[in-house]
Formats: structure tokens, C-alpha cells, sequence
């Protein structure tokens, strides 16, 4: 597994962007996941942060974590998408998050659906021209939030550049079983957030009001294995994949602890599933600074 910070953990700290890079690259990561909103400030500042620049420290940028808009007039949506394009392609992105809708997919008509489908289909078709997949994320309150509403955006979409970035956890806040939603989604699946919480009940935790604010609760996030959902299970489904990319999405306090603490679970998770042992320089705890 390939596994990424997301720049979202730090958007209520003040930090530069080269030094989470430098701490993603002392921790064993291999990537950073960029917000838009980051992503478009970090455009406005010297040229050298790009994607040789970080390669320079063994890593990448797998995606960009955005909000292509779906009820805007074509022109603007096509003149954003366009815009994020451009974004990805100066750090070799080769993926771009989005979200289908705003709505539970339980209170669109059919029409609704097919119409929000096609429209996201279109987008797709714009984000592929530049060499880009388009992911539309599996959460709540969207077109994709249980797995058969997902699978039947996918057919109405009818896109070859469109696919899944696989919430863990809000496939399991829908109601769906992990394990099998991977299977079922499988062919789609081109990225994974991984992201936990104590329990079902604490799930309001992750609404954006809540999330974006920072003054918002971070009340029941806690680390990988320590949540209602089981990880274990999960990230054994995966352990016999290849190319698995995947994002740690960590919204709550003490991230920098966090992240390196799930990264090493993780590790440990995949080294005991596939039978082997890591080396030293995998086990062996990192600075935070």
C-alpha cells in the first residue's frame, strides 16, 4: 500500500507547506494529498514548489481533494474543473476528489439521479482530457452514499474517466459492509480515505460544519484501530492487492502522534496479513520534528 497525509489535517494550523513535507518524508509516507484549497494557495507561491521539487524528497502528490460544483452553469463548472486541471498537472497529479451532489441519494427522483449522473459523467469527460481520473467520493448526503445508489451513478455516468475513492468509514456509516462494498466496487476503486471513529453514535463528528470549523467538536475521532469500525478486516481484504493507494484523512487534534502511530498499525496490519516481518527502519518510531 501506497499510503498518503492529507494536507486537510493541518487546515486550522499554521504551518509552511515544505514542512509537513519534510515531516511526511521523515515518517515513512509516501505521498501528500493535497485540498483544493490548499492546492490553490500553494500556486501562488514560489515556483520551485512542484512536482520535481517533491520528488526531490521521494514523494508525490496521488490527488487533489476538491468540490467540483454540479448545479453551477456549465460554463463556470467547466471553467473550475479546467482550472483544478491545471493545478494537477503541475504536481503530476493523476487524480481528482470530488463529491456527487449534496443531497441523500433517498430523496432524488429518478430523474434527479440520471440528470446529477450525466452531469458528473460530463465533468469526468473534461477532467480525462487533461490525462486526469475524476473520483467521486462515497459519503453521506450525496448520490453516492450506500452502494447500490453509487453503482447506478456509475452506469448513468457511463464514463470511462469516472471512478470511486473509497471512504471506508462512510461506506459503513451507509450501511454498507466494507469488506464487501471493496469487492463490489472493486473495478472502480482508483484511491482509499481512511479515517475512524469510537462509535456510530459520534458519526456527526465528521459533518463539514463541524469539520471545517475550528471550533468544531473533534469529539470521537480516533486513531485506526481504536474505532467502531474494524480495520483489521478491512485492510485484510487488501493485503493481497497491488497498487493500492490509499490516504490517512485525520481531522482531529494531535496529527502529527496520529498519523505516525496509524501509519506503523498499518504497516504492521499488512507485514502480519501477507506473512512477513517489516524491517527495523519500518518499526522503529520517527520524530515528530
Amino acid at each position: 500500500m501506497k499510503l498518503s497525509v492529507c494536507t486537510i489535517t493541518f487546515r486550522h494550523h499554521l504551518l509552511c507547506f515544505s514542512e509537513i513535507v519534510e515531516w511526511t518524508q521523515r515518517n515513512g509516507f509516501d505521498g501528500v494529498e493535497l485540498w483544493g484549497a490548499h492546492a490553490r494557495g500553494l500556486m501562488r507561491t514560489p515556483p520551485e514548489y512542484d512536482a520535481d521539487w517533491l520528488r526531490t524528497y521521494g514523494l508525490s502528490v496521488p490527488m487533489l481533494s476538491d468540490y467540483l460544483p454540479t448545479d453551477d452553469d456549465d460554463t463556470d463548472t467547466r471553467h473550475r474543473a479546467i482550472q483544478l486541471c491545471r493545478i494537477a498537472q503541475h504536481w503530476s497529479a493523476r487524480k481528482i476528489r470530488t463529491f456527487a451532489g449534496n443531497r441523500p441519494s433517498a430523496e432524488l427522483s429518478r430523474d434527479e439521479r440520471k440528470a446529477l449522473a450525466r452531469r458528473i459523467g460530463e465533468i469526468a469527460g473534461i477532467v480525462q482530457d487533461h490525462g486526469i481520473s475524476l473520483l467521486v467520493e462515497t459519503h453521506p448526503n450525496t448520490l453516492a452514499d450506500n452502494v447500490g445508489s453509487t453503482l447506478g451513478l456509475l452506469a448513468d455516468a457511463n464514463h470511462p474517466g469516472l471512478g470511486i475513492n473509497f471512504d471506508a468509514l462512510h461506506v459503513w456509516e451507509g450501511g454498507d459492509d466494507p469488506v464487501l462494498a471493496r469487492r463490489t466496487l472493486a473495478d472502480f476503486i482508483g484511491h482509499y480515505h481512511l479515517k475512524n471513529v469510537r462509535s456510530r453514535d459520534e458519526l456527526r463528528v465528521f459533518v463539514p460544519d463541524n469539520v471545517y470549523s475550528a471550533a468544531g467538536s473533534r469529539d470521537g475521532m480516533v486513531p485506526l484501530f481504536d474505532g467502531a469500525m474494524d480495520y483489521e478486516g478491512f485492510l485484510a481484504s487488501l493485503a493481497d492487492e497491488s497498487n493500492v493507494e490509499a490516504s490517512l484523512e485525520w481531522f482531529g487534534n494531535d496529527g502529527f502522534e496520529t498519523l505516525t502511530h496509524d501509519r506503523l498499525a498499518i504497516l504492521s496490519h499488512f507485514t502480519s496479513a501477507r506473512g512477513g516481518a517489516g524491517s527495523a527502519r519500518d518499526r522503529r518510531p520517527r520524530r515528530l520534528s
